[in-house]
């Protein structure tokens, strides 16, 4: 078939390959529904373009458990035996990923690797294309992947890492558009078609137009399956039991594995080459498109189908079988509903999906194998609900965590084994308390510690203990949180278990530095050490993120700065993504105190759009947002706080609900709106008072003084607060100047002397501080002061409407004239923040429609300006 209305496309993908033989590395992106054309418009480049470049070809299968790292045992027989010798044993990731940039990172030798169908990637090869692609700006490769933009949800794990390559300037974007009725009359011309009807009733699709002209002399099929099962009915008998057969061994099948299976099949496979329902492809045959198969399989009786499975798994087996053969295995004995072969291979091939980093695959598997190991004995489920709890609790699937730790328990306790039932009661309060089910975590953690303590001492215990002093110490119970966290040091150092000795000098580290007091440090980087000496690299980035947080949390920014930086770097390196999300937000509040507004605004912003973001990391990146808008008067601050306010009520501790209503009360401040601030200052004061917690008591009593509530302040509160209480605004400045705060010092120097209220003027004028500058000026007035300064004026600023950089992106997508859902696919964010941002912009430049915002910024040089100040830097 003639490949029409591709050029643009062609030259995209030309251009591209040029940057990145001349040393600056690119990402393409190539998106469309299925049939639109993504491999033809690949084979035709490489077939004319890719000739200047090593081409490295990988493919990811439609399987419901795809096999881990798939499209690197494609390409392994290209890269030498190294690769592959990683691939089979179980190499740490991080080197397995190092090796495979080192080897197509030669300047003197392009390197093209080209990956399809990512929308069936297993996620440790979604990990490997975003550890190369953070990693390929200086380098000369091109990375190309396809995938149906058409069958990926908004929960998709491919979502989140379209999200990151968004913003990155390696990235590439072409998505593939349907045919028009030109081009579908270019390749109709000699057919006894309309190209009008055939162009309405195939929608423009490529394949499916392909199909129907094959067939052309028996009408217009109405769907792809019925022209596919069309150009079938073409072929022999041998033929159909071959195209039945590769159709249920996978989209692509080496000879040997052909034969072994059928027996010799020659005759019949010639048949399916000559009909164009399969062609040869390297040392096998595949399918034309995964349509042609997917018709098949679903035409297929279910007998047929699954002795055609048992067929496959013997033939696989006889064949020798692989570590990267496992999943295949696992897949073809459910298809033949064989019982024994799937607790052979399932749990092996969910082993080997964890191994390599394939966290759903293996949990998949996991639950795979548990549907058919009703009638195993209870120990031996006990140990499936717990490696796929595990496998559950790393991917976030929480929900699913407590119920196989639940199921777990009381296999262990059918079983009589005591150990693993406490073993399960303690880890089920991970999932519970990361889901906000505090108190069910609460009962589970009591209730290991309760059966571990009736056996002798072990291990087992030691760990108890230490999740029982994280839950003390999460809900700010600091002194108790110390007292179970030594207890689990001692005794997890009888058996050398630094796992669960670095975790405990971790909380208690944390519960004396989040009060505090310094002497929680030396814990801190105890854990630090310990963890980096056995190589825990999880424990490491948690040292990184409390000491971060503590300290931030203390209002001790410069030294939560330098962890939290240090911190990134080290998470980034390793992509340990989770930790960097809570640094990441812990940076963007950070950034506010330090009054480096735009960039609070950005890493916020950034993490907020994030799909799949953590809860604690999104509660704390909202409370920065909201805060900040709140502080600029930009639009949002409300819906930032609400949201903020309803994952913390779900947490139900004072970590996560103090921050939450204190924004919420200066929120109501700035907004005059009395009553609302003693609310949300009483919301949580007590219980802030009875944990002792010297800063969030001391802003909570602050608001509530400032909303004219009789308080007394305790003494032991954060000194700034409790001197501006007292009435001592000058001490108070001092204080947060010395914290290196500004618009919490202006806030002092507020209550000051008429020299202290204009120098408060000038740092909320300096910083964009709108609402409180406001309210500061009439509070000038009132007194009769005369000369107030008004302020910077806009033409005078760097960027006149004070814009984000997101919020540049969307206008310019504003002048652009494309729609929200075009801005929201651009972009990669949803409609609700597209909606935001929209609104925001149109909020900042005060104009009523999209057009006018396009037109202000026209008229007002924006857009230019900002990409003038861009090329600067």
């Amino acid at each position: 078939m003639e490949l029409l209305e591709r050029e643009a496309d062609l030259k995209a993908l030309a251009a591209a390959r040029d940057e990145a033989i001349a040393g600056q590395g690119r990402i393409a992106l190539i998106s469309g529904e299925a049939g639109i054309g993504k491999t033809s418009l690949v084979d035709r480049f490489l077939a004319t373009g890719g000739h200047a470049m090593r081409i490295l070809k990988g493919n990811c299968d439609a399987l419901f458990t795809p096999s881990p790292l798939g499209p690197l045992y494609d390409i392994a027989p290209h890269l030498g035996g190294r690769l592959l010798a990683q691939l089979e044993s179980e190499t740490p990731r991080a080197a397995l990923f190092s090796n495979v940039l080192e080897q197509i990172r030669d300047p003197a030798q392009p390197t093209l690797l080209f990956i399809e169908d990512i929308h069936w990637a297993d996620e440790a090869t979604l990990d490997l294309i975003r550890f190369l692609t953070r990693r390929i700006a200086q380098t000369s490769i091109l990375v190309i992947v396809t995938y149906r933009d058409d069958e990926i949800g908004a929960q998709h794990p491919l979502q989140i890492l379209l999200g990151e390559l968004a913003s990155s300037r390696a990235t590439i974007r072409i998505e593939l558009t349907r045919l028009t009725v030109d081009a579908v009359r270019v390749l109709a011309a000699d057919q006894p078609l309309d190209p009008a009807v055939l162009h309405r009733l195939t929608s423009g699709n490529p394949f499916f137009i392909t199909e129907v002209l094959a067939n052309a002399g028996r009408g217009i099929p109405k769907t792809v399956r019925d022209a596919v099962l069309a150009r079938a009915a073409k072929l022999s008998t041998a033929g159909r039991h071959v195209l039945e057969a590769a159709a249920v061994i996978g989209s692509r099948i080496e000879y040997s594995l052909l034969s072994e299976v059928l027996g010799g099949a020659a005759e019949g496979l010639a048949d399916c080459i000559k009909h164009g329902m399969i062609e040869a492809a390297g040392q096998g045959v595949a399918f034309r498109h995964e349509l042609v198969r997917d018709a098949i399989l679903t035409d297929l009786d279910p007998s047929r189908r699954r002795d055609l499975n048992r067929l496959a798994l013997d033939g696989l087996k006889a064949f020798g079988v692989g570590r990267g053969d496992l999943a295949l295995l696992a897949h073809f004995a459910e298809g033949a509903g064989d019982t024994k072969a799937i607790l052979e291979f399932g749990p092996a091939a969910a082993r080997a999906a964890a191994a390599a980093g394939a966290h759903r695959a293996a949990a998949a598997q996991y639950l795979r194998v548990l549907d058919f190991a009703g009638a195993q004995a209870p120990a031996e489920r006990a140990q499936l609900f717990e490696a796929y709890a595990k496998e559950c609790a790393i991917v976030d699937e929480l929900a699913e965590a407590s119920r196989a730790h639940r199921k777990a328990v009381e296999c262990w306790r059918q079983a009589g084994n005591c150990l693993r039932e406490g073993k399960n009661l303690a880890a089920l309060a991970l999932p519970l308390v990361r889901s906000g089910q505090n108190a069910a975590a609460e009962d589970a953690s009591r209730h290991a510690i309760e059966v571990l303590e009736t056996q002798p001492q072990t291990r087992e215990l030691a760990a108890a203990y230490q999740v029982q002093a994280h839950l003390r110490m999460l809900n700010r119970e600091c002194l108790v949180a110390m007292r179970w966290g030594r207890k689990a040091i001692e005794l997890a150092s009888h058996f050398h278990d630094n796992a669960t000795i670095a975790a405990a000098e971790n909380t208690v580290g944390s519960a004396m530095l989040v009060v505090g007091d310094e002497r929680g440090r030396p814990y801190l980087d105890r854990s630090l050490a310990i963890a980096r000496q056995a190589g825990l690299e999880d424990l490491i980035g948690h040292a990184y993120t409390n000491l971060g947080a503590c300290y931030g949390e203390q209002h001790q920014f410069s030294e939560a700065e330098r962890h939290l930086v240090e911190g990134m770097a080290y998470a980034a390196d390793r992509d340990l993504d989770r930790a960097s999300h809570y640094m990441g937000s812990w940076l963007a509040i950070t950034r506010l105190y330090q009054g480096r507004w735009n960039e609070a605004c950005d890493i916020a912003t950034s993490l907020v759009e994030r799909p799949n973001i953590a809860a604690i990391s999104r509660i704390v990146a909202l409370v920065a947002l909201g805060r900040l808008r709140a502080r600029r008067g930009d639009p949002g601050a409300t819906a930032a706080l609400d949201e903020a306010l309803d994952l913390a009520l779900q947490t139900n501790t004072l970590q996560r609900l103090a921050p939450v209503h204190a924004a919420r009360a200066e929120a109501a401040w700035l907004a005059g709106e009395l009553e609302n601030v003693k609310a949300e200052a009483t919301a949580v004061y007590d219980l802030a008072t009875r944990s002792r917690h010297n800063w969030y008591a001391g802003e909570l009593a602050f608001w509530r003084w400032r909303a004219g509530d009789p308080v007394a302040a305790p003494g032991w509160g954060a000194p700034p607060f409790i001197l501006q209480i007292e009435g001592d605004w000058q001490g108070a400045a001092e204080a947060w100047r010395y914290l290196g705060c500004p618009y919490e010092e202006a806030r002092a120097l507020t209550d000051g002397d008429a020299p202290a209220q204009l120098a408060a003027l000038e740092i909320f004028d300096r910083l964009g501080a709108a609402p409180a500058a406001a309210m500061l000026r009439q509070r000038m007035r009132g007194k009769g002061m005369l000369r107030i300064p008004r302020g910077q004026r806009a033409s005078t600023r760097q960027n006149p409407f004070a814009l984000t950089m997101r919020e540049m992106e969307i206008l310019g997508c504003l002048a652009d004239g494309l729609s929200n859902g075009r801005i929201g696919t651009q972009l990669h964010i949803s409609p609700k923040t597209v909606d935001h941002h929209v609104s925001s912009v149109l909020g900042k430049l005060g104009a009523c429609t999209r057009g006018e915002a396009a037109r202000i910024a026209g008229e007002q040089n924006v857009l230019a300006q900002n990409r003038e100040r861009s090329a600067a830097k």
